[in-house]
Formats: structure tokens, sequence, C-alpha cells
């Protein structure tokens, strides 16, 4: 019996110790916080935007430059500010969504690179009668730890423990200065203009730009007008295929006996990614207008172009496939054939392998007892790199309602319906993954470009016929490969008439980004040159833009 009471009494004891460690361990978690400042020296106003913290085992580039990347992020937590003040503190602690862990509690015991950072958001008061905050982009392209204005810390290299607990304080005393635009060349020119439709759309001065890429002979010929290659792509500042003296592409096309053209590259970012995909939508406004009323207008009337459609060709990779192909398909009699490569998908059945409409998780492939995971981005070899649900919540941890600038939330934004907060409606819980099937409605009644072409061949296809010519790898990285072959089935059935264009596919394990004519070789400007010189008119001189 005294045995026992004893016992008794060592249990207890133990049970005391044992809670009063989990009590410690649990004290200690509730204390991971990092506590961020700036001060009215760098920024005498509030801020409204979202305010982060990067994680570093290495110091080979700051932090904040290393984070936001979908395959190799570092670990970064964000979280919303309004009206924050100078010398008001924000606190990031366990509670605060990060990606790749989702919570401070996940990052092991060590010493770490950390660094601070807020994304500034403009007020905007929009003619549809909303008010919203979002990033306004500073001409870097919607990068938000590099935007001009924004604020960030000194780096601290720190030892992080979340069993002991930690307090950080960052502030934020440094400023991201502005851009430095390049200066026009003999070659190349440089055009930024106020869109007048799209201030108007978002109440704040709104710009368009392009790049225009002149060809060889164009002061020496002044009298000669020249076809345009219109290029589609991400927000960049270079010229066509990045073109510069001395490189390949700048060796052929200043070569002799090379068809002359003119290449223009577009810059249309908006507030919610450095490209508005070049089309009207409810959440982004009227770019497609102010792209074809007000950017090419003006780049013509300046530049020495054969302002006819049989002249005018697209081209674009990836986001500016999608973009080459709808201007095409939405504006059939302004443009004269479009060579999309690796479009961002086409048909929403694979939008990347989820299907918006039959599908009621983005996240996973229901199978029996099984939930399979959904790929977003796969190498050549089919194995998987990123996930859905990784860069639904990495785009919930760079910004809520819509505003991370990335991938996801460009999609929602361009194809969806406003969503009564006036930001765009989700497709699908960033968390979850279940999906709105009426805004899915909404996709595919707009921007479906599979489901718009078949719709509308009566009308559509005799615009169309030998325009469309679309080349994708057959192991495309983000598997946009799917949609292309649905496209490729639709219009090697159309009858009266038949398309009469071409689909090409890299093979075997060709990425995204495969092209037959090489990125920088100049081969889609020949290609190009015969087509135009094989469509013009009756009576319309090609030779004269071929010396």
């Amino acid at each position: 019996m005294k045995y026992f009471k004893y016992l008794t009494i060592s249990v207890i004891a133990i049970l005391i110790i044992f809670s009063c460690v989990l009590l410690d361990k649990s004290i200690a978690q509730n204390k991971l916080k990092f506590e961020i400042s700036f001060s009215s020296a760098v920024h005498p106003k509030p801020i409204t935007g979202r305010v982060f913290v990067m994680i570093s085992r290495n110091n080979r580039r700051e932090p904040r430059l290393q984070a936001g990347s979908w395959r190799r992020s570092v670990p970064f937590f964000g979280k919303d500010v309004n009206n924050l003040k100078p010398g008001e503190v924000v606190v990031i602690d366990e509670n605060v969504l990060g990606y790749p862990p989702k919570s401070l509690k996940e990052i092991p015991a060590g010493k770490y690179y950390v660094q601070g950072l807020v994304n500034i958001y403009t007020e905007f008061h929009r003619s549809d009668g909303h008010v919203i905050w979002a990033h306004m982009d500073q001409w870097e392209g919607q990068q938000f730890n590099r935007s001009p204005g924004n604020l960030y810390s000194e780096v601290k290299y720190i030892y992080l423990d979340p069993d002991a607990g930690y307090t950080v304080k960052l502030n934020l005393d440094k400023v991201i200065p502005p851009i430095k635009l390049p200066k026009d060349t003999k070659w190349v020119r440089y055009i930024k203009i106020q869109s007048k439709l799209l201030t108007e759309f978002w109440g704040h001065p709104m710009y368009l730009g392009a790049v225009v890429l002149l060809p060889k002979g164009y002061d020496t010929h002044p009298d000669v007008y020249y076809p345009v290659h219109y290029y589609q792509g991400h927000f960049s500042l270079r010229p066509l295929h990045g073109f510069r003296e001395g490189n390949k592409f700048y060796k052929v096309w200043t070569s002799e006996n090379y068809p002359r053209m003119i290449g223009v590259t577009f810059q249309h970012p908006c507030p919610y990614f450095d490209d508005s995909y070049a089309v009207n939508s409810a959440n982004c406004g009227p770019y497609g207008d102010a792209i074809m009323t007000e950017l090419i207008p003006y780049i013509e009337e300046h530049f020495r172009i054969i302002r006819k459609p049989y002249a005018r060709v697209l081209s674009g990779g990836s986001t500016g496939g999608w973009e080459s192909l709808a201007l095409q398909v939405f504006h059939p009699d302004f443009f004269g054939g479009t060579w999309p490569f690796c479009p961002d998908p086409i048909d929403f059945r694979y939008y990347i392998l989820t299907n918006i409409y039959d599908d009621d998780n983005a996240f996973y492939k229901e199978s029996g007892w099984m939930k399979l995971e959904r790929p977003f981005m796969r190498d050549v070899h089919g194995q998987v790199l990123v996930t859905m649900r990784e860069l639904s919540q990495m785009e919930a941890v760079l910004g809520t309602k819509g505003r991370s600038g990335q991938q996801l939330d460009i999609w929602q934004a361009v194809y969806g319906p406003v969503g009564e907060d006036g930001y765009p409606k989700p497709i699908w819980n960033k968390l979850t993954g279940e999906i709105d099937h009426e805004v899915a409605q909404y996709f595919k009644e707009h921007y479906d470009l599979c489901y718009y072409i078949k719709k509308n061949w009566s009308w559509l296809g005799p615009k169309l016929v030998g325009k469309i010519h679309i080349f994708c790898g057959d192991m495309d990285n983000y598997y946009l490969n799917e949609a292309v072959y649905e496209l490729e089935k639709i219009l090697e059935n159309t009858k009266n008439p038949y398309y009469a264009g071409s689909f090409q596919y890299g093979r075997p394990r060709k990425g995204h980004g495969w092209s037959p004519y090489g990125w920088n070789s100049g081969e889609l400007e020949k290609v190009m040159a015969e087509y135009i010189t094989r469509i013009a008119p009756k009576g319309e001189d090609t030779s004269q833009w071929k010396y």
C-alpha cells in the first residue's frame, strides 16, 4: 500500500512536470513573432498594403529577392495592413499563413537571414462604382519585392528557435528606387502613353507601352512601309527576341537578304499582374479596347507600318501564346495570322489538369478511396515540381482578395466576374480547393477560346482560314499541351470552311517554350514574311521591304 502511495505521488509529479514542459513550450510558441514597423522619415503617410517577413538559410541574395517563386521560394509570411501609421507595429506570429511552411512553428531551430518588406497598395475608385486597394505597378511588372516605393529592412542574421520563442524587430527603413527606363537607340524605340480608357475605368492614371525594334535600313529608306510582328508576353522592356548588339538575333536581324519587318512587344501591366491578357474584362478593365484603339494606332501612326490586316501578324508564348490566339480570334479582320506557342489554357476543361466545369475540387482528383493531388508544374520527365494546392497556398500568402500578382489570380481576374466586394470572385477557395461552378460558367461563356471558336465557327471560321499556327512541347511543364490537343480536334473537324492552319508538337520531352524555330534564330520571321507575301492582296508591292 505504501509502495502504491509513493508510485501515485511519483506519477502525479511526472505529470505535473510534463504539463509544465508542454505549457512552457506552448508559451514559447506563442512568443514566436516578428514586429515590423517604419518611420515617417522613409514614408510620412499611413500605408495600406501587405507586410512580409522572409527567412533564408543563405545570403546569396537578399531574402526578399528569394521569396515568391513557385519552386524555390524561401519561407515567407504575409499579413494585410490597413492605414498603418509610421511607428505602429505589425506582428507576424505563428498564426499568420506562410509558404512553403504554413506557420513559424515549422521553421526548425537554427541561424537564418531574415528581412521585412511592405507591398504598398493604391486606392482605386473605379468607374463601375467599386473602391478597391491593390498594388499599382511602377513599370517593374508587378514584382512586389522589386517594386519602386515599397519599403524593406536591413537583413538580420539571427538564431530562431520555436521551442524557446523569440521576438525579432524589423525596421523598414529602405525604399526601393524608381526604375531607370532605357533610352532610345538606332534600333530600338521605347513608348509609354497614358490610356484614356484605362484611366477612366481605374480612376487613376494608367499606362500602356511598347518596345519597337526597327529593321536594318529603316532610316535610309524613308519611303518604305513595313509589315509588323506584334509579339505578346509578360512585361519586359527587352526588344523582340532579346535583341541587343552582338547577340545571335542581332546578327540575323541585321544580315543581308533578311526580310525587313518591324517587331513590337507590348507592355500592359494591370493591378493584378504584370500583363492584362490583352482583352476587356470586368475586373481589369478595357485593356482589349485600349490596346486596339489607343496603343496600336499610336504605334502605327508613329512608325512606317503597313496598316492593313495582311501585314499584321502575331506571336507569343505562354501568357503571350494565349494572347496572340485571343487577339486573332476576337479581332479576326484586323490581324492576318498568328503563331502562338505553349499558350496558357485555351480550353478550360484542361485548366492545367483541372476541369473547372465538372470537377468539384481543384486540388485533387477522386479515384475510388483515393484523392490524387493535382499537379501544376512538372519537369520533362514527369516529376511533379509544384501542385495546385501549393501554388494556391503561395498566392494566398502573397495577397488576399486575388492580389497575389501571380498566375492563378490573374486568370481569375481576367476570366471571372467581379465579387460583391469589388475584387475578383474566386474560382476556387485558395485553402480548400472547392470550385465555384457559377464562376466557372462565366469563364466558359467569355474566355474559353476552344468553346468560343467552336460555338462561333459559322461566321468566325471564314475569317480565320489559314491564320492559326500553334506549336507546343509534348511535355509542356504546365500541361498546356492538353488543351492544345483539344483545339486541334475542333479545328481539324471544321467544315465550310476547313481551318487550313497547322499544329506542331515537340517530341520527345520538349517542355514549356519549345518552338520549331528556336528562340532567337529569326526563322519565325522568315516564315511570317513568306506567309505575308503569299496572302498579300493583288496589287500590293511586297518587294520594297525585302531590300
